[in-house]
């Protein structure tokens, strides 16, 4: 087997990656990755240019969580005997979704006027505006026949200093109106006054729109972060992203400030509901003790007592502190009466906490309760009664009131049992000081009446001052550690790295394209491709032509075209160097029609014809001729005519072309029946003429894949060369040759790779003229 001929290094088949191979691919479309790259720089720089940039804004703020041994709350310690700090704990999750609810950022909203927004145009795009870059001051009063929320956009523009026009999104205009004065709209009534009448600027134009309160509260929302500055503290960072940072750090500090007042309003309920508990109860007990003052001394009167306390003293020392006992635990019996009283009229009220009416257990039920209800009643502020977290809170509310109901009737029972105990051993000293008259246990039994009256009476006033303190001395639940603040420099978009994707985009986005056509490509594009597969030898490679003409050859052209030719040539002269006999019978065939054989046919032809060599070109190809229309030449008869006339002579069909300076055998007309008549006999004169009269026979043949004729006479052949063309033939198509070539159905079969691309990889000659190519 002969060595390969091709001109350019030839490996066998590796597992190496060829860098260089992979730079050249990729550099040949260097132009594509310069112009992708350019065109995102450029698209990332104008983004950048018009784009609307993002400030954020953060604020740390401290959650209290009512743990009297520090916080905001360790200044009331020294009102730790009166029971006030018994404050329930908060949560960071909690106060993270109170912080983040609908209604507080509504009412933010409603207080910086939020759903009025302003802009100015800024090139091709607008540009927010906020407070004090507002040139104009609107004051909208909406007509009462809109039932929906108004969403518009409408622009003012300044004609004079107290003239404007008022016009739609789209530069309809609306109405004229006078700065100060009042114009109807389809929406309500529009005053716009200047913020400073000197500084009006005629033509100066700013764009209002006003958006329902709801979306922009949820906008906002969307946009608020909240996370814990760490796990083991109660420090909250929040942040906002705006275009305006002023107007961000606004809307932090009043969300703040919000938040707390909301917070001291919940923490203050069940304060003063105690403290009208207290009022009403105190009043009672006024009216109540003084009618039994008055019971005494109208007694003592009609009695004639003198010294009543001398008198009873000693029969009461004795007995004192079972009385004692029974004032408290009467004491104890009206109050209990008093709260369940209470609770019965006033069911979705706080329970008066801190009276010191019922035992630890049902106290401390007691502020459970009221903690349950004030979380109830600050989260049913965002979200519906169906929420599931209401509907848990509001049965376990019901479960601890009626736990609480039970409490109180239990603990009252037994207090009357004990209640009832102490009467009955006072009952047996009282049998014992028999001699003491009837009226003296009369006047005890009042004035232990007055008694037990006077001390709920004073009990009653130290709470409700107890209880004034509390509400006095209520601290907020955040305190503030760093006020809203935010850089300067947004935050988005970021120019380096706005600036680094594009490059990178700009590059990656031409190399995937290029990687996925090699993937998907499955077309012959290089000699290595074919080689791989076919190992016959490649006598080299013919450029792509860029001229029309299919003659490329002559004595005076130099392009790479003809100069592949000469080298053709040359080789092809090597691989016939060992054939002794005179003339050279040379096959052009290929695998599909359209691989460019009928054009390196006559090209081959004329090179040959250059060195003053007898040249016959053939064409064989009888089922779709081509010389003929290549060489732009007219034939009346050609080889159909002569395999179908036996009388017709060979001389009187040749013709010789002057310009290429060969003689040619076209094809004729088309017969019907072509292999018939390639194997009748007639055309082994017509090899034997050719090696007889000429040095040369070229013979332009079928493609081998279409029909059979190249193989019915393949036995002619002194050289085969399969024309096999670049970015045309699919891969897939290679195992033809390689067949033929492995079988040896072709004699001496040799390769030529057609219509490469000298700046893919070809050779390139580069010199002599190029105008032909």
């Amino acid at each position: 087997m002969k060595k390969n001929i091709y001109t350019t290094s030839v490996s066998s088949k590796n597992d190496k990656i060829n860098l260089r191979e992979i730079f050249e691919k990729y550099y040949y479309h260097w132009k594509w990755l310069l112009f992708s790259f350019i065109i995102s720089i450029a698209s990332a720089f104008l983004y950048l240019k018009y784009t609307t940039y993002q400030y954020e804004v953060s604020s740390i703020i401290l959650i209290n969580d009512g743990d009297s041994s520090g916080g905001s709350y360790s200044e009331l310690s020294v009102f730790q005997d009166l029971g006030l700090l018994g404050v329930p704990k908060t949560t960071l999750d909690t106060e993270m979704g109170v912080l983040k609810s609908r209604s507080l950022m509504e009412k933010v909203i409603k207080e910086l006027d939020l759903q009025i927004t302003y802009y100015i145009k800024k090139g091709f795009t607008t540009k927010e505006i906020y407070k004090d870059e507002v040139p104009f001051k609107l004051n909208l009063t909406l007509d009462d026949s809109i039932s929906k929320p108004l969403d518009t956009l409408f622009s003012i523009k300044a004609k004079s200093k107290t003239q404007y026009t008022l016009s739609d999104s789209k530069g309809n205009l609306i109405s004229n109106g006078i700065f100060g004065e009042s114009i109807s709209c389809k929406f309500g009534n529009l005053t716009t006054t200047p913020k400073v009448i000197n500084n009006v600027k005629i033509g100066q134009e700013i764009f209002v729109k006003i958006s329902p309160l709801e979306d922009v509260a949820i906008n906002y929302i969307d946009r608020l972060k909240i996370v814990p500055e760490n796990i083991k503290s109660n420090l909250l960072i929040i942040s906002l992203q705006d275009p305006v940072r002023l107007k961000a750090q606004t809307i932090l500090d009043n969300l703040v400030r919000s938040y707390n007042k909301n917070a001291i309003e919940y923490k203050t309920q069940i304060a003063k509901s105690t403290d009208e508990f207290i009022k009403n109860r105190i009043d009672d007990i006024s009216v109540e003790l003084t009618n039994l003052d008055q019971g005494v001394e109208t007694y003592k009167i009609d009695n004639r007592f003198s010294n009543t306390d001398s008198e009873t003293g000693i029969v009461l020392a004795s007995n004192a502190e079972i009385g004692n006992q029974i004032v408290e635990l009467t004491s104890q019996i009206k109050l209990i009466d008093y709260v369940s009283d209470y609770m019965n009229s006033n069911k979705n009220d706080l329970i008066p906490a801190n009276l010191g009416v019922v035992n630890e257990i049902t106290s401390q039920n007691m502020v459970n309760y009221n903690k349950l209800l004030l979380e109830r009643n600050r989260l049913s502020g965002g979200a519906n009664n169906m929420n599931p977290i209401i509907i848990n809170l509001n049965d376990q509310i019901s479960r601890l009131r009626e736990s609480i109901v039970q409490s109180l009737i239990n603990y009252k029972s037994s207090l009357e049992i004990s209640l009832n105990a102490t009467k009955t051993q006072e009952g047996r000293l009282t049998s014992k000081i028999s001699a003491a008259p009837k009226k003296e246990r009369e006047i005890r039994d009042i004035q232990r009446q007055q008694q037990t009256i006077e001390t709920l009476y004073l009990y009653l006033l130290q709470k409700r001052e107890e209880n004034s303190i509390s509400l006095a001395a209520t601290a907020p639940i955040a305190k503030i550690i760093d006020t809203a603040y935010g850089r300067k420099t947004p935050v988005s978009p970021r120019k380096m790295i706005v600036l680094i994707v594009a490059s990178l985009l700009g590059l990656l986005i031409p190399v995937f394209i290029i990687l996925v056509r090699s993937i998907l490509d499955n077309k012959v594009h290089n000699a290595e491709d074919v080689e791989d597969l076919v190992k016959a030898p490649i006598l080299g490679d013919i450029p792509h032509a860029k001229s029309k003409n299919k003659l490329v050859v002559s004595e005076r052209v130099r392009s790479n075209v003809a100069e592949s030719f000469r080298l053709l040539r040359t080789n092809i002269n090597f691989m016939l160097s060992a054939t002794d006999k005179g003339a050279k019978v040379i096959f052009v065939t290929s695998t599909l029609r359209g691989e460019g054989k009928t054009f390196i046919s006559i090209n081959l032809a004329s090179t040959f014809a250059l060195l003053n060599k007898r040249v016959l070109l053939i064409g064989s190809d009888i089922r779709m001729p081509k010389i003929a229309t290549y060489l732009n030449i007219k034939q009346e008869k050609g080889l159909s005519h002569f395999l179908m006339d036996r009388d017709l002579q060979l001389e009187d069909i040749i013709m010789h072309h002057e310009k290429s300076n060969i003689d040619i055998l076209d094809t004729g007309i088309i017969p019907p029946n072509p292999s018939e008549l390639l194997i009748n006999g007639r055309f082994d004169e017509v090899i034997a003429y050719g090696k007889q009269h000429y040095d040369y026979v070229i013979i332009d043949t079928s493609p081998v894949n279409v029909v059979t004729d190249t193989l019915l006479l393949r036995h002619h052949a002194d050289l085969f060369v399969y024309v096999i063309r670049a970015n045309y033939l699919d891969k897939r198509q290679l195992k033809i040759p390689k067949k033929l070539y492995k079988n040896k159905r072709l004699p001496n079969m040799t390769l030529i790779l057609n219509d490469t691309n000298v700046k893919k990889g070809g050779n390139e000659y580069g010199y002599g003229e190029t105008g032909a190519d």
